[in-house]
Formats: C-alpha cells, sequence, structure tokens
C-alpha cells in the first residue's frame, strides 16, 4: 500500500480503479525508412481509427450539446478524408522515405499556415482544426490513448494537473475523485471537483506514472490522503466513512422545495455556479433556486474556433428554457489569465492574470463581444436571463459596455429579430471596483462579488500558485471589509448584490454575509443543500 498526502478541495471518500491522465507531447521524430507502403499503410490505418472516433464524439456531442456544437466533428472527419491532405501525407512518405507521423505533422503544419495566411477569417480558423486532425492521427500512430473516454466505468483521475480546455472535455460520469500533483485549492480542477461534489485532492506527493492505470484506490478528500492498493482495513473504514457521508447527504435532501430563509424571516436568494449545458442536471438534482454564474467562456474553451451567435444562442436559449423563469446569470466571456484559446491568437503575458483578459478582450475586439450579446439578448426572450460582466476597474468601462449594448439592441430591432432587455450586472472583483463600487451601482440591476479573483488581488497573491497557498486567506480582514463596502454601497443605490465565488459555500461565514445583508449566494450544485441548511439555522 502507498499513503500519499495532498490538499483537500472537495471532502467526501472515493474508492475505484485509477485512471492516468498524461498530457502528450507531441515531438515527432523524423526517421528514414526503408519501406515506404507500409508508413502509407500505417497512415491509412490511424486515419480509420481516427474518423471512428470522430463519429463516436459527433454522436456524443449531438447527444449533449445539439448539432450545432456537434458539426465541427464532420468537419475534421470531412478534412481528414481530403484528397489533398491525403495525398500530401503519402507524397512526403514516398518522396523523402520517412515515417508516418514526421509525414503527418509536415502535412499539418503546411497545411495549416495555408490556412493562417489567408485573408477570409473562417479560412484562418481552418488552420487549427488541421492541426487539431493532425495531432490525432499523430496520437494514434504513436500508440498514445484519447484521453477525452477516460473508461468504460467510473474512475479515481490522477494527473500532473489539467487545464480548464481539458476538464471541459471529460465524460463527467465516469469520473470519481481527482488527484494531481499540481495545482491549487482555487485551480479550475478545484473548481470542477466542487461544482460536481467529489473528493479531490491538489499538490499530492505522488509520483505519477501509467503503472497506477487500474490499481484500486481510496480518496479521503475530507483527510487529503490519496491511498494506492490500501489494504483491507483501509478499505472497510473508508466505506463506513462513505456510508456516515452518503446519510448526511440524504438528511440534506430533505431540505429540497424548502425556502432559504432564515429563522427571523430573512430570504436569501440561494443559487449555483455553472460552466455548461450538461451542468444543469446538476442545479436540479440540487435544489438551486436559480444560476448565479454560468462561466459562458467554457463555450469557447470546447471548442477550437469561435462560437456563432446562432450556437451560443441555442446554448443559452436551452438554458432558459430548462430553468422556467428562474432568474440566470450568464457571465460575458472571460477568457485570458489561465484560461487561455490558442485561436483567440493572444500573446504570450508573464502575468496574465494581470494582463489582456475578460472584459478587455471583449471591448478591444467588439466583434467577438458583440456576438455573445446578440445570442444572449435573443435567448432573454425564452426565460429570466441577466447578464453580468467581469474584471471591471472603471467607470468608462461600463459606459462603453452600455454603449454595445444600445447598439446590439438597436441592430436586433431594426433586423426584427426577436429580442429581451436582460438586467445588466457587474461582477466586483478588483479593489478598484470596489474603490468605486456606490458610482458603478448607478449604472447597473445588480452587482455579484467574484471573491476567487478579489482575494487574489486584494492580497498580491496568484491563486494558481501553490507555492503560495499558505498565504491564501480568503477570510483575511481587508476581505471581509471590502465586502461589506459594496454591499452598503449597492443598498444605497437600490441595487441587489450578491456573492458568486468560492467563498459564498463558506459556511463559516455564511452568517457573517447575512448579517452584512448580502441578498444572494451562489455555490457550486453540490453545496447548495449544506448552504441552505446553515442559513435556516441563523437566527
Amino acid at each position: 500500500m502507498t499513503e500519499c498526502r495532498g490538499i483537500s478541495v472537495f471532502g467526501g471518500v472515493a474508492i475505484g480503479k485509477i485512471k492516468v491522465l498524461i498530457k502528450c507531447e507531441q515531438q515527432v521524430k523524423r526517421i528514414r525508412v526503408k519501406d515506404s507502403s507500409l508508413e502509407i499503410e500505417r497512415y491509412q490505418g490511424a486515419k480509420k481509427v481516427a474518423i471512428g472516433q470522430l463519429e463516436m464524439l459527433h454522436a456524443k456531442a449531438l447527444r449533449e450539446v445539439g448539432e450545432s456544437g456537434a458539426a465541427i466533428f464532420e468537419v475534421h472527419q470531412m478534412m481528414l478524408e481530403d484528397d489533398d491532405f491525403n495525398e500530401a501525407v503519402e507524397n512526403i512518405i514516398l518522396s523523402q522515405n520517412v515515417n508516418a507521423e514526421y509525414a503527418v505533422a509536415g502535412a499539418g503544419d503546411n497545411f495549416a499556415n495555408i490556412f493562417s495566411a489567408m485573408d477570409d477569417e473562417y479560412m484562418q480558423g481552418r488552420a487549427t482544426d488541421v492541426k487539431d486532425i493532425s495531432e490525432r492521427v499523430i496520437s494514434i500512430l504513436l500508440g498514445r490513448s484519447d484521453n477525452s473516454d477516460i473508461a468504460n466505468e467510473p474512475v479515481i483521475i490522477v494527473a500532473k494537473d489539467l487545464t480548464p480546455s481539458e476538464t471541459v472535455q471529460l465524460d463527467k460520469e465516469k469520473v470519481l475523485a481527482f488527484v494531481t500533483e499540481g495545482g491549487s485549492v482555487n485551480s479550475h480542477t478545484a473548481i470542477l471537483a466542487r461544482t460536481m461534489g467529489i473528493p479531490a485532492l491538489v499538490s499530492t506527493d505522488i509520483r505519477i506514472d501509467e503503472s497506477l492505470n487500474g490499481k484500486t484506490a481510496v480518496v479521503d478528500g475530507g483527510n487529503g490522503v490519496f491511498y494506492v492498493e490500501p489494504d483491507e482495513n483501509i478499505v472497510a473504514r473508508m466505506k463506513k466513512k462513505q456510508e456516515e457521508n452518503n446519510r448526511k447527504k440524504e438528511l440534506l435532501q430533505e431540505l429540497k422545495g424548502k425556502e432559504t430563509i432564515t429563522r427571523s424571516g430573512r430570504k436569501i436568494k440561494l443559487y449555483a455556479n455553472i460552466g455548461n449545458i450538461k451542468d444543469l442536471a446538476l442545479v436540479m438534482q440540487n435544489d438551486a433556486e436559480g444560476i448565479g454564474l454560468f462561466r459562458s467562456e467554457f463555450i469557447y474553451l470546447e471548442r477550437d474556433s469561435f462560437p456563432t451567435e446562432e450556437e451560443q444562442f441555442a446554448i443559452y436559449k436551452t438554458v432558459a428554457e430548462t430553468m422556467a423563469g428562474k432568474e440566470i446569470i450568464i457571465r460575458t466571456l472571460d477568457i485570458g489569465a489561465d484560461k487561455q484559446c490558442e485561436y483567440f491568437g493572444i500573446s504570450p503575458e508573464e502575468n496574465p492574470a494581470m494582463g489582456y483578459r475578460a472584459i478587455r478582450i471583449c471591448l478591444d475586439r467588439p466583434d467577438i463581444f458583440k456576438v455573445q450579446l446578440r445570442a444572449l439578448h435573443r435567448a432573454a426572450a425564452y426565460g429570466n436571463v441577466a447578464v453580468m460582466f467581469p474584471m471591471i476597474i472603471s467607470l468608462e468601462e461600463v459606459l462603453a459596455i452600455k454603449k454595445v449594448v444600445k447598439e446590439v439592441r438597436e441592430e436586433l430591432e431594426n433586423e426584427k429579430i426577436p429580442y429581451a432587455n436582460p438586467q445588466i450586472g457587474l461582477m466586483i472583483e478588483t479593489p478598484a471596483a470596489v474603490a468605486v463600487s456606490k458610482i458603478l451601482a448607478k449604472e447597473v440591476d445588480f452587482f455579484s462579488i467574484g471573491t476567487n479573483d478579489l482575494t487574489q488581488y486584494t492580497l498580491a497573491i496568484d491563486r494558481q500558485n501553490s507555492v503560495i497557498d499558505k498565504y491564501y486567506d480568503a477570510h483575511h480582514p481587508a476581505i471581509l471589509a471590502m465586502i461589506d463596502f459594496v454591499v452598503k454601497n449597492a443598498h444605497k443605490e437600490g441595487i441587489w448584490v450578491g456573492i458568486c465565488g468560492e467563498l459564498g459555500a463558506d459556511t463559516e461565514l455564511t452568517e457573517t454575509f447575512v448579517a452584512m445583508g448580502i441578498d444572494e449566494l451562489s455555490v457550486s450544485p453540490g453545496q447548495v443543500l449544506a448552504v441552505r441548511n446553515k442559513i435556516r439555522n441563523i437566527s
């Protein structure tokens, strides 16, 4: 038995088989071969496997996100079957007597460069598609597994770390727990675990290699321990603990359908944070009263090209219709920092958390911003949709946003496209926004305090840096004073204020937030009932 220690980001116990996710570094060597025809056969075989994978992905996407979201896999399949691409690969193999992997990489780079050099934006987007299909075929030729298909049964995911774009591609129904060697308590892997309500450890002292695959393991999320091939005593003790946790969950289930109200009669709106349509099931399952944060950037992270207005509209409309009149607050695109999309073409930055991200990109690139705003306004006609804007630091930004919103509404009106005017809100997550919150409150309908970034910027601590996790104090008096200051300024101007950061689920502070006058808390779906229980016991 091996016992490893990590930092707990969500409690509970998971028992199951390990699945190691190792990020592939697609470094392809140029190897001279004697039999070129054999390499062509290898390429044809790999291509056939890749087409099979794409067909399966297309079918899965159709079920989960609809026809518009699944179309990309059809495009990739067509590109793999394109005569020009196939002839280019085979020509490199034959003329240079090289291995199939090198030929695919070379042809992929050549075609990607051709597409990138074109003036047409759509054709430029195909460069990313070529790279994607090339990487897929190379992985097959090198015998590397496709991580998007985790396993045939639920497993414990073990990885160095997971980026946001990697986590969105996992089949969440097959994940029992997360264990990562790197990462911090505020990483997106941690946020995903809390959203799903599953045990998770980060910064774990484990040596990761593929020999762990298939081994039985236990994750003790409450105590931050990971057991590999545990003995019978450990398994028995953890099963008992698991049963106790399940009983507590059953008791919380009794709170379904009950109001989130204090003993003195104060009503608090209790919403859920989600990242995509698939999370709606968790919202319903945990009886959230609405959605306080829909992270729309994950629509972009799940793709390798810009989502169209129609594709976004279909997603937002589905959420609005599914929630049946309950409030849905959708955050506009928050790309940048640790959430990077290659097709945005953003240059690397030394300090991306304080760089070109979120509303700065949107105001700088109105072509992208307007597409999303049009889709949001159209979806608002089908439900109770509100829109909020991240990373605000000034009144000038808010006025610029309102100008673009006005233009979008006029365009939709002139085009006679049905739409509604959603409530407009701001995320308060920078000290600057806190300082000018009284001025900002005059311009919008609500505030939502993003405590993750607010803590990061106030304490000058990178929340992705596990080395300084010990200095990250979400309960710091400065943070609580800022929240109190924002609530007072919001209420003076007659607008409501909520918290959508991870601190909203911290039941040690729930009573403090209620005393401050917070109107809404938005938490991971799995934490809704625990927070409701806490609020109902406040007198």
